[in-house]
C-alpha cells in the first residue's frame, strides 16, 4: 500500500466520521437533557434521507443549481425536526421519568410505526437521490481520484461542531441545555420551563438526525432498512464519547471512522465486530466513556423494577395448577399448528423469564439478552452438525455455551451501571451477531445452519411439545425458587440500594455476576429448544429485534410480577401470529400496541390485573 492510497483511505474515514458525528450529536444532546434513550433516532435519520430524495429533485427541476440542492437538504432536516417535536409532545413527554427500559420500548414502537409509514408513503423500492450540483466530478489527490462530495462531508462535521458550540455557549437556550445536562432537577427548581426546553432539544436532535440522513443522499439511496443499520453505530458513538458529551461524540466518530476505513484492510474477517470491540474496550477502561461523567447513583427507578417477593396465595397456586393442566391438555384440543405455536410460546416465555430475573430481581437492564439465546442455539446446532453429537447431549450444551458467554461478558458488564451497563450488553450481542454473520466456515454466515432436527423419538410435534413443556416448567420453577431464596433477596437488596448492600458486607458485583451467568444459562436453554423446534439457526437469533421482543414480553406481562413474562410471551406471540397474516401493516399495529402498553399499562397486564383486584378487595372491605 503506497502513501497515496493511505491518504485516500484516511480521507474516506474522515468523511464517514463527519457524517456519523452529525447524526450522533443529535442523540447525544437529547440524552444529555432528557435522559431519553431514543431508539427512534435512526428512524428520524431515515426520514431525512427519504424527504431529501423526494424533495431535492423537485427543487432542482424548478431552479437548477447548488442553492436548490442545499435548500432541499435544510428543508428536509427542518421537516424531521418538526416530526421530532410531534413525537416529544405526544409520547416522550409522558415517559421522561420512566426507566430506560420503558423509554427504549416506547421509541422502538415508534420505529415499527415509521417503518410501515415509510413503506406505504414511498414504496418498498430504494430511492436514488440526485448528486450535488457542482460536486459530481471527482478530484485528484496524489494521483488518485477522490469524490469531491466527500470533501464537503469532511468539512460538514467540524462546521456542525462549531455551530453547536456557539449555540450551547452563546445563547440562553444553549446555557439551559448545558445546565440540564449537568443537573436537570436543579434547572426545574430554578423555574425553567422544562417542557419547552425538552421540546426545543428534541427539535434540535431530530433536525441533526434528519440533516445526517439528507446529506447521505448523493452517496447512497434511501432504504427502509437504514434506520436499524445506523442506530447501533450511533449508540456506539454516543457511549464511547460519553452520554451527553458533544466533544466526546466528535472524538468517538473520528476513532470509529478511521477504524472502519483501515480495519477492513487489516482485519477483513471481523470488520463488523471492530466498532463494538472498541466500545467494549472503552467502557471497561473508562466506564463513563472518553469524555463522559459518572451517572447519579442507581436506585431512582428501583420501584419500577421491584418484584414483590411474597409467597403465592392459595388462589394463585390454584391458578398455576389450572394453567399447568391446560398446557398438558392443550394437544388434545388443537391441531398440529396450534401445538407448534404453543411450543414457541413456551420457549420464548422461558427466554423472557430469564431476562426478568436480571431486570426484575437484579435491576440489571440488558438491551442484548439475545446474545445468550443465540449462543445456546448455536452451541447445540454446532455440536450436532460439526461433531455429530446426538440431541440428548447437544441440548445440555446449549445452556453451558450460553453460561460460558455470560461468564465472559458478565465479568465486564457488572462493573458498569445504568445506561452504560445496558449499552455494553448491546455491544456484547452485536459482537456475537457479527461473529456469527462473518465466520461463514463455522456458522454458515447469513445462511445459517440447517438440518438441526431432534432425535427420532422426539421428532413429532406432540412429543416435542411435552419435551419443551417439561424443560421450560422445570427451568421456570427452578429460577423462581432462586428468586425467593436468600440469593434472590440479596440481589433485590443490591438493586434497591447498592451502597447499603455493600455497607452490610454483600459482594454486590459477585452476586450480579452469578445472576448474569444463571440468566444466560436459562436463555441458552431456550435457544437450544428453539433450534431443535425450527431445525435451523441463523444470525438473526442474536439480533437487536430479538432482544427487544424479550423486553416487550416483560412490559406486556409486567415487570413487578414474577410470572408476568410468561403471560407477556403468550400475548406477544399470539398477537404476532394473528396480526402478521392479516395485514401488511403488522409493524404499525405492533408498534402502536407497544406504545399503548407503555402509556396505559406501565405495570403490564398481570400488574394491572393485580392492582384492580387489590382495589376491588379494598372497596369490598
Amino acid at each position: 500500500m503506497d502513501l497515496s492510497f493511505l491518504v485516500v483511505q484516511f480521507l474516506s474515514g474522515l468523511a464517514s466520521a463527519s457524517s456519523l458525528f452529525i447524526i450522533s450529536s443529535g442523540l447525544t444532546i437529547v440524552f444529555g437533557v432528557t435522559r431519553i434513550v431514543n431508539f427512534a433516532h435512526g428512524s428520524l435519520y431515515m426520514l431525512g434521507a427519504y424527504f431529501a430524495a423526494t424533495l431535492i429533485p423537485r427543487l432542482l427541476d424548478l431552479s437548477y443549481g447548488a442553492p436548490s440542492f442545499w435548500a432541499g437538504v435544510i428543508l428536509s432536516a427542518l421537516a424531521v425536526g418538526v416530526l421530532g417535536v410531534v413525537m416529544e409532545v405526544l409520547l416522550l413527554r409522558r415517559i421522561y421519568r420512566a426507566p430506560e427500559l420503558f423509554q427504549l420500548l416506547a421509541t422502538f414502537g415508534v420505529v415499527l410505526v415509521v417503518q410501515d409509514v415509510v413503506l406505504q408513503a414511498f414504496g418498498p423500492q430504494d430511492i436514488l437521490g440526485p448528486r450535488a450540483p457542482g460536486l459530481r466530478a471527482p478530484v485528484e489527490i496524489m494521483g488518485r481520484r477522490f469524490p469531491s462530495y466527500e470533501l464537503v462531508l469532511i468539512a460538514a462535521g467540524p462546521v456542525v461542531l462549531g455551530l453547536l458550540w456557539l449555540l450551547l455557549h452563546k445563547t440562553r437556550f444553549g446555557v439551559l441545555v448545558r445546565a440540564a445536562t449537568q443537573d436537570r432537577e436543579m434547572v426545574g427548581a430554578l423555574g425553567v420551563n422544562q417542557a419547552l426546553l425538552f421540546t426545543g432539544t428534541l427539535f434540535l436532535g431530530a433536525f441533526l438526525a434528519g440533516l445526517g440522513g439528507a446529506l447521505q443522499i448523493p452517496k447512497a439511496p434511501a432504504t427502509a432498512r437504514m434506520d436499524l443499520d445506523i442506530i447501533a453505530e450511533t449508540f456506539v458513538v454516543t457511549v464511547i464519547g460519553g452520554m451527553g458529551s458533544i466533544p466526546g461524540a466528535f472524538l468517538a466518530s473520528l476513532l470509529i471512522g478511521q477504524l472502519q476505513a483501515f480495519g477492513i484492510l487489516i482485519f477483513p474477517k471481523i470488520t463488523l465486530v471492530l466498532v463494538f470491540l472498541l466500545m467494549a474496550l472503552v467502557l471497561v477502561v473508562r466506564p463513563y466513556g472518553l469524555l463522559g461523567r459518572p451517572e447519579a447513583p442507581a436506585g431512582a427507578h428501583a420501584a419500577a423494577f421491584g418484584t414483590p417477593l411474597r409467597p403465592w396465595s392459595s388462589t394463585e397456586k390454584g391458578i398455576a395448577l389450572v394453567v399447568l393442566a391446560a398446557l398438558l391438555a392443550l394437544p388434545l384440543l388443537g391441531d398440529v399448528y396450534l401445538i407448534k405455536v404453543a411450543t414457541e410460546i413456551l420457549i420464548f416465555g422461558l427466554f423472557a423469564f430469564s431476562l426478568h430475573f436480571l431486570i426484575g430481581t437484579g435491576g440489571l437492564v440488558s438491551f442484548g439478552h439475545a446474545a445468550y439465546f443465540g449462543l445456546g442455539a448455536y452451541g447445540a446446532a454446532l455440536a450436532l452438525k460439526h461433531f455429530g453429537v446426538p440431541m440428548e447431549l447437544a441440548l445440555p450444551l446449549a445452556p453451558i455455551a450460553a453460561a460460558l458467554g455470560a461468564t465472559l461478558f458478565g465479568f465486564f458488564i457488572v462493573r458498569l451501571s445504568g445506561i452504560y451497563l445496558a449499552m455494553l450488553t448491546l455491544a456484547a450481542a452485536q459482537i456475537l451477531y457479527a461473529v456469527a454473520f462473518q465466520w461463514v466456515e463455522v456458522t454458515g454466515g447469513d445462511n445459517g445452519l440447517v438440518g438441526v432436527w431432534p432425535a427420532p423419538w422426539a421428532s413429532t410435534r406432540l412429543v416435542y411439545y411435552y419435551f419443551t413443556l417439561a424443560f421450560a416448567a422445570a427451568a421456570v420453577l427452578g429460577l423462581r425458587h432462586v428468586i425467593y431464596a436468600p440469593f434472590g433477596y440479596t440481589l433485590r437488596a443490591a438493586r434497591d440500594s447498592e451502597l447499603r448492600a455493600d455497607a452490610v458486607g454483600i459482594d454486590v458485583r459477585r452476586h450480579r455476576w452469578l445472576a448474569f451467568i444463571l440468566a444466560g444459562a436459562v436463555a441458552g436453554l431456550a435457544g437450544g429448544l428453539y433450534v431443535f423446534l425450527k431445525g435451523s439457526i441463523d444470525p438473526s437469533a442474536l439480533s437487536i429485534p430479538v432482544s427487544v421482543d424479550a423486553l416487550t414480553m416483560l412490559l406486556l406481562g409486567g415487570l413487578q410480577t414474577v410470572m408476568g413474562p410468561l403471560v407477556g410471551a403468550a400475548v406477544l406471540h399470539s398477537l404476532k401470529d394473528q396480526i402478521m397474516p392479516l395485514t401488511e401493516l403488522w409493524r404499525m399495529m405492533l408498534g402502536l400496541s407497544i406504545i399503548a402498553m407503555v402509556l396505559l399499562f406501565p405495570k403490564g397486564l398481570v400488574g394491572a390485573f393485580e392492582a384492580a383486584r387489590e382495589r376491588f378487595a379494598g372497596g369490598g372491605r
